[in-house]
């Protein structure tokens, strides 16, 4: 691999990182560290669900 391209990817892999840390930062605004299980473990369920039935 060139150095390029696993710049870019680091790039990539940083870019990804930084939305999801932006998204968990915008849920802890209105729910407290003790509602976090309540929200995120549903919400995980449904976007599977949501997966898996995409096709059909």
């Amino acid at each position: 691999m060139s150095a390029e391209k696993i710049a870019a990817v680091g790039a990539n892999i940083a870019e990804k990182a930084t939305m999801i840390w932006n998204v968990a930062d915008m849920l802890r605004g209105p729910f407290k560290p003790h509602e976090y299980g309540l929200v995120i473990l549903p919400m995980t369920v449904v976007k599977r669900f949501h997966d898996c039935l995409l096709p059909t």
